[in-house]
């Protein structure tokens, strides 16, 4: 999947910019909105004055969804989905209550394809999410999140039953940040032993263990029944 979006990019940043993209910065873990400030100080370092910058932003994720789009079987073809994933979504989502989106750093029409692709897509509301193309770290964004659950379903939905499932330590921050119970899973972007020093309230070292996650959601969801 990382050769199918890095082309993406390349497509999409001279179509906005009319530079090429010669250098792309790091992209891992990172939103698309940090990616692009980035490539712009790396490639057009002229277009980031006067709020220049923040004008083409909307205009290259629009792009960068097109060009995605256009690669969707790339998608399916080079990547693939957490081992377990789309039966921990399936399971979680049956617990009473829950309701379940993503934080991401891809934009919502390119977080869309990506689930889509691997069918994964019916187990979020796509409306209540934070994207990386909106201007906010994403501890910030869980908190946009939550505002977004409540007022689409009606429900408050407080810090103290707010779960975020990610496997960096920069997650777990940001879930800190954002007042949020961390789940952290040792994919292979950090370790567990480094997941556990970054502070995460759980680590699991996949998601094949569809029953413990759905433990761990409940437990971290029900305030009376933390340890």
């Amino acid at each position: 999947m990382v050769r199918v979006t890095r082309a993406a990019y390349a497509e999409a940043f001279p179509a906005v910019t009319g530079r090429p993209l010669i250098k792309l910065p790091q992209t891992a873990g990172r939103s698309e909105s940090e990616i692009f400030f980035d490539a712009l100080a790396l490639n057009a370092a002229d277009l980031n004055a006067g709020g220049e910058a923040e004008r083409l932003l909307d205009p290259f994720s629009a792009e960068l969804a097109a060009a995605l789009h256009a690669r969707r079987d790339d998608l399916v073809r080079d990547g693939q989905a957490l081992p377990g994933a789309a039966e921990a979504m399936a399971a979680v989502g049956k617990l009473d209550g829950v309701v379940q989106t993503v934080l991401t750093g891809s934009s919502k029409p390119n977080a869309m394809l990506k689930l889509r692709a691997f069918g994964m897509d019916g187990y979020v509301d796509f409306d209540i999410g934070g994207y990386g193309n909106e201007a906010y770290p994403k501890g910030t964004l869980i908190g946009v999140a939550r505002e977004r659950a409540s007022d689409k379903h009606e429900v408050t939905f407080g810090e103290d039953v707010t779960v975020y499932v990610a496997d960096s330590p920069r997650d777990v921050d940001a879930a800190r940040i954002g007042g949020a119970r961390s789940l952290a899973v040792a994919s292979g972007r950090a370790t567990t032993a480094e997941l556990r020093d970054a502070g995460a309230d759980a680590v699991l070292p996949d998601l094949t263990d569809t029953e413990a996650v759905v433990a761990l959601v409940a437990r971290m969801t029900d305030p009376p029944r933390r340890t």
